[in-house]
């Protein structure tokens, strides 16, 4: 690849978001010559941290194939697996004959963050591994795509909108529902914040449980995974391989089974599907004000959080989000939209009736974004706000009590000893950035 100096780019992403200033720019390929891709001086470069299964099979497979955008650099714990992305990357490109010298692999984040020739990262690591990595990112000037949900903790979810607002970011969280994949959820929230079922009353998010605290045997240790890397913040404990699978794997490992690293099932689909629920009840900026746990001191599904407005909000049920008003109900998952009476949903939207923003793709949105530097359909404080509400509702469990909750100052009322709840220690030198 013909490296592009910080200053053209520069002067490139300037031209291009004030020529956007009033709409996003979508980039046809065929807009870029005989090989349907930007010259390298006008493409995106982007660096990986973490290349397991979702970063390969959803981010690299995606951004490879943006004729505007440049895979450079690939950074993993697991040399194995950074090595597989690099090939992947390289492959690609080669057989679309782009113009490229060829992807970096590196160990540690911090040598893909202090490059001056990427403009954005994508992170896909465990959820323990984020907020330090956005921050740093954020200070050193890189736009980026982390996956969700946000981050480990509420105070980390809190830093990360700092930073991002504070060196003037664009972040785009992997909450693509929002994008309109897996089903109809942007109509959904339309259909609902246009009052199709009159007032909503209650709210019934199906999502997993929280996540327990890990109690996993030793294995013998995988060749080519820095282990103390890999562990960062979290408490050293020795490896198995449920938490980093040895080598190239095909499926999604179960480190988020483990409050070490994770907030469970609450937080991995609760990042997607509390994140409608906030999206349909135009809490974007807010959140619930009220926690309760269950009556039945073991069970894992039926937290309340209730909103200022004297919405209810349960945690169980089946998958999805299902919302009850004062004149209808209505349910959607991935794949599946209904309501009683079945009009709600049947019924298109009128003309003066809400319509939310269209994304063209989750990944294209945060292209383009970066270029507008407009905010993206899952900005950081979307996802900020949602992943808050999961581990509000995983405190509940945790610690079985009732909490108050102050969204604008991010603080529990009158009780200090819960907020001691919002982060947690954390192992050196892995200690949180300043803003």
């Amino acid at each position: 690849m013909n490296r592009i100096t910080q200053s053209s780019r520069r002067d490139f992403l300037k031209r291009t978001s004030a020529a956007t200033i009033a709409a996003p720019l979508i980039v046809p390929s065929t807009v870029f010559g005989a090989e349907g891709s930007a010259p390298p001086s006008e493409r995106i470069a982007v660096g990986f941290i973490g290349t397991g299964k979702m970063a390969h099979d959803y981010h690299l497979s995606t951004l490879s194939g943006f004729t505007d955008v440049q895979c450079v650099a690939v950074c993993d714990v697991d040399t194995t697996r950074g090595m597989h992305a690099k090939k992947y990357i390289e492959d690609r490109y080669s057989k679309a004959g782009r113009s490229y010298r060829g992807c970096d692999v590196h160990n540690h984040f911090r040598e893909v963050i202090a490059r001056k020739d990427i403009d954005a990262v994508v992170i896909a690591t465990p959820d323990h591994w984020h907020a330090i990595p956005i921050i740093e990112a954020c200070q050193a000037g890189k736009d980026v795509y982390c996956e969700k949900p946000l981050t480990l903790t509420i105070r980390e979810a809190q830093l990360c909108l700092e930073a991002v607002r504070k060196h003037g970011r664009v972040l785009q969280t992997g909450s693509q529902q929002r994008s309109n994949v897996f089903g109809q959820f942007r109509q959904a929230c339309e259909f609902i914040q246009s009052g199709r079922v009159g007032k909503v009353k209650t709210v019934r998010v199906g999502v997993g449980g929280p996540s327990r605290w890990c109690d996993l045997p030793e294995e013998p240790m995988e060749p080519g995974l820095d282990w103390n890397l890999w562990l960062g913040q979290a408490p050293m404990r020795p490896y198995h391989s449920v938490l980093s699978p040895r080598g190239k794997h095909n499926h999604f490992p179960n480190w988020r089974a483990y409050r070490e690293y994770s907030g469970g099932g609450m937080t991995d689909m609760g990042a997607h599907h509390f994140d409608i629920a906030q999206w349909a009840l135009a809490m974007d900026q807010s959140g619930p004000v009220e926690i309760i746990p269950p009556d039945d001191p073991k069970a894992q599904s039926g937290a309340k959080l209730v909103y200022a407005n004297g919405v209810e909000m349960f945690h169980g049920g089946p998958s999805g989000c299902a919302f009850e008003g004062t004149t209808g109900k209505l349910y959607i998952d991935r794949g599946k939209l209904t309501s009683e009476p079945d009009n709600i949903v049947k019924q298109p939207l009128g003309e003066k009736e809400v319509h939310l923003p269209k994304s063209p793709g989750h990944h294209r949105d945060r292209i383009d974004c970066i270029r507008s530097r407009k905010r993206p359909i899952a900005d950081v404080e979307i996802g900020a706000r949602s992943v808050t509400v999961c581990h509000l509702a995983n405190l509940a469990y945790w610690y079985r009590r009732k909490l108050r909750w102050d969204p604008e100052r991010w603080r529990f009322v009158g009780d200090e000893g819960a907020n001691g709840w919002l982060d947690r220690p954390r192992r050196d030198p892995w200690q949180m950035p300043k803003v």
